[in-house]
């Protein structure tokens, strides 16, 4: 299987300060892949080295087809309207027609008009996911999907989400706090530590493991490789 995302043997060091150390990990095609950690782990250094946003000290990323990202924290443009937020995805591309977006995210529809600082977190997550999506992509980085939002939303955002993978073969890479989540939708996943994947494999079976469940779904315990 042709893989959508790899990264070999990643380091990204701020100011001597190792945040990334040999990391390696893999997005396969059409599938989606989890990456958990606690604050600080490298989550989100290793995303901006992904998307292009600092250069890493060391290591290769290869990226299989056109990438979109849905940042953490949704960054809306709160003066613009939903559907001026959702065009704005599309900046690099000719075409700009958010109707397929509509379509997809059926609830945007009818607040399309709507300023986005006006909406709530749930529909702020919905917005940054369908203005992703406006750059056609191949491969989706999602950071913090759950982020501030109340479990109902979540579930409704997931249900999204497994929909769109179905009808769109994304291939996903979901940065997740909320390890219950990310394993629970995802069919790989990676532990990052300190910098350092310490552990990976088939979601389901890295929820069975006792350190992901001491670490991650309950107690408080550092897992090490």
């Amino acid at each position: 299987m042709t893989g959508a995302v790899q990264i070999d043997n990643l380091t990204v060091r701020y100011a001597g300060a190792t945040a990334l150390d040999d990391v390696t990990l893999a997005v396969a095609e059409n599938e989606m892949t989890a990456l958990i950690g606690a604050n600080g782990a490298g989550k989100s250094t290793l995303v901006k080295a992904l998307c292009g946003l600092i250069r890493p000290d060391s290591g290769t990323i290869t990226v299989h087809g056109r990438l979109a990202h849905v940042p953490e924290g949704r960054e809306m443009f709160p003066d613009m309207t939903v559907d001026d937020n959702l065009r704005l995805g599309a900046w690099r591309r000719r075409r700009r027609d958010t109707a397929p977006i509509y379509d997809l995210l059926p609830d945007l529809a009818a607040i399309r008009s709507r300023r986005a600082g006006t909406l709530s977190g749930g529909q702020q997550q919905m917005v940054a996911i369908g203005r992703a999506l406006m750059a056609d992509p191949e491969v989706l980085v999602i950071d913090e999907l759950s982020l501030g939002l109340a479990p109902m939303i979540v579930t409704s955002l997931v249900g999204h989400l497994r929909n769109l993978h179905a009808t769109r073969n994304l291939s996903v890479l979901l940065i997740e706090q909320n390890a219950r989540l990310a394993l629970d939708l995802c069919r790989h996943a990676y532990v990052l530590e300190s910098g350092r994947i310490v552990l990976h494999g088939p979601a389901a079976t890295l929820a069975r493991d006792p350190r992901v469940t001491a670490a991650y779904l309950g107690g408080h315990v550092t897992v090490t490789p």
